[in-house]
């Protein structure tokens, strides 16, 4: 496991982005159809209920709001795309892709489906059922089509790198849940509203699983990256890069953790999960350090890679979550291999004396 283009630090700043989301989120209602045509397409509907054809209505309007949902969904760039269509794309298309999801969901949701409701409550006004249904049969396969993408992510190979972009797709779900409750609301919608929590929760099992793949690929990571001096390994920046990152998603992980609650404190969750993958880390070291026929090697290695990983912990929010005895015991750690090394060091200057 190395780092790549989609590693922590080539991520960018979360609470930038997050800032950059809340400008961003405020949208104007849009003027789906001209104001004063409404009345008179209201009094159509009423005339067409009343002679009969309510279905033909319902067909017609279907249709041709459809089409016109659609329409706008394409001039956004939103496409149909499938796990086999995700797997193919290099990693930088990808994660730009689901970039760009994110924002089309909330135009989607804040413009697009809100003018929508609005306009069937005003055309179908008097006819509940019938505005319900309306607006579920317009909308469904353009929702279909938006959540499609969200679907394929969850589904194509995972890696340790998607973990933040799941975390960004998990928290554009939960931002907007309470606006697609109200805007889908009805007994019509429900299967829509399902749709998008089922997604939502498929996000959040994604990437719980992909935090345990990531603390696996940790400890069983085999690359021969050869450290001459004994100097700090890449995984070990790698990791700690990731695992600091990790924390701007607190909130975020908290919710997660929330999602499959046993009964114990998320805030330990995340603690317990954190923890995991710095032994992982650690173990791992262990592994790489037997790489040195020179035991002082080793233990330098092992010096340096355990301090920078109590270095870095006490410089981050990780200090607050593994606590001062993790420092302290692991402080103690660094200095047991400083004092093997000097001893080990030592014992061959002395040893080449005596010849």
């Amino acid at each position: 496991m190395r780092p790549s283009a989609g590693s922590p630090a080539n991520h960018g700043n979360h609470s930038e982005q997050q800032n950059s989301n809340a400008e961003a989120a405020s949208f104007k209602p849009l003027v789906m159809i001209p104001p004063r045509t409404v009345p008179l397409l209201h009094d159509l509907a009423v005339h067409m209920v009343q002679s009969g054809h309510q279905q033909q209505l319902l067909k017609t309007y279907r249709d041709t709001r459809s089409s016109v949902l659609e329409e706008s969904l394409r001039k956004l760039g939103v496409e149909r795309l499938s796990k086999e269509d995700v797997q193919k794309m290099q990693w930088e298309v990808l994660e730009a892709k689901i970039g760009n999801w994110i924002h089309f969901m909330r135009i989607a949701v804040k413009i697009l489906f809100a003018g929508e409701r609005r306009l069937c409550d005003q055309i179908f006004d008097g006819f509940d059922s019938l505005r319900d249904q309306c607006f579920a049969e317009c909308t469904g396969n353009n929702v279909s089509m938006l959540l499609s993408f969200g679907e394929a992510i969850t589904k194509s190979k995972r890696s340790p790198e998607k973990l933040f972009v799941l975390l960004d797709m998990y928290e554009i779900m939960r931002e907007l849940h309470s606006e697609i409750e109200s805007v889908f609301s009805g007994k019509v919608c429900a299967e829509i509203r399902e749709s998008t929590l089922g997604l939502t929760k498929k996000l959040a099992q994604t990437a719980q699983e992909t935090f345990g793949d990531f603390e696996e690929a940790v400890e069983k990571d085999a690359t021969k990256t050869a450290v001459l001096d004994g100097t700090v390994h890449p995984l070990t920046s790698y990791v700690i890069n990731y695992v600091k990152f990790l924390f701007d998603y607190q909130s975020t992980l908290n919710q997660l953790f929330r999602e499959f609650e046993t009964g114990g404190e998320t805030v330990s969750q995340l603690a317990t999960v954190t923890m995991r993958i710095m032994q992982a880390l650690q173990t791992n070291l262990d592994g790489k350090s037997k790489q040195y026929k020179d035991q002082a090697l080793t233990h330098l290695f092992l010096m340096n890679n355990i301090h920078y990983m109590v270095r870095s912990v006490r410089r981050s929010e990780a200090k607050d979550l593994l606590g001062d005895d993790w420092v302290q015991r692991h402080r103690r750690v660094v200095q047991q291999h400083a004092n093997q090394y000097k001893r080990t060091g030592w014992g061959k200057v002395l040893f080449s004396l005596l010849d």
